[in-house]
């Protein structure tokens, strides 16, 4: 995680979960996260293919020159990287993982910003993980942040973290909504997500491994 924002809201969710996989979604305040609140978002689950903004804040909006709140997450991603994220967000919200992507944003100008996107597992009562609480931030801030929109989006870099050192689905703790085996569409990242070897070039992704830490 290289971004300030991306490290704190991380270190909120885990310490908000505790021994759970995941913690709900009641519990996350957002007076505890103020100074990066701009930057945060949550997704509701909708379908395979539709991970819709309920909230995005501030500076994220104006990043894209656009409101977000009701858009869906999969919009404007390049090729095959529409299909690698709907997977990524498969996995946190079946599977409790978390994940850090390194993204590139496009205007039409071809102007480019790199970003880093955080994605984690938010637990509602009788939903399972319905919910995703993330963070997209500007790596740099180029002058025409926010005069250009970002139209579209690709992946650079992508590590799947399991907070437990294991998927929820395999852990013994885990019950309910948390106990299901996780629905995966991309083979590749599948394998990817439960690799041994760190760095591993996956098609034209590098896909990490990450515990904890």
């Amino acid at each position: 995680m290289k971004h300030p924002t991306t490290q704190r809201l991380y270190e909120h969710w885990d310490k908000l979960r505790g021994s759970r996989p995941a913690p709900d979604r009641s519990e996350v305040e957002p007076g505890q996260i103020r100074g990066i609140l701009g930057d945060t978002f949550i997704l509701e689950v909708i379908d395979p293919m539709t991970y819709r903004y309920r909230l995005a804040g501030t500076r994220l909006c104006a990043l894209h020159c656009r409101e977000l709140k009701s858009r869906n997450i999969l919009r404007g991603w390049r090729g095959d990287d529409q299909e690698a994220v709907s997977t990524l967000l498969s996995a946190v919200s079946d599977d409790a993982a978390a994940a850090v992507l390194g993204i590139s944003g496009h205007t039409e100008r071809e102007q480019t910003i790199d970003m880093e996107m955080l994605l984690l597992p938010l637990h509602v009562p009788g939903e399972g993980c319905s919910r995703i609480l993330g963070s997209c931030v500007a790596l740099q801030q180029p002058y025409w942040t926010g005069l250009h929109p970002i139209l579209g989006q690709s992946v650079k870099s992508v590590r799947l973290l399991w907070p437990d050192e294991r998927p929820a689905f395999l852990s013994t703790r885990a019950t309910g909504a948390f106990a299901s085996v996780p629905v995966i569409s991309s083979q590749s990242l599948q394998q990817a997500a439960v690799a041994a070897e760190a760095g591993r070039q996956v098609g034209h992704l590098r896909v990490f491994d990450g515990g904890k830490n």
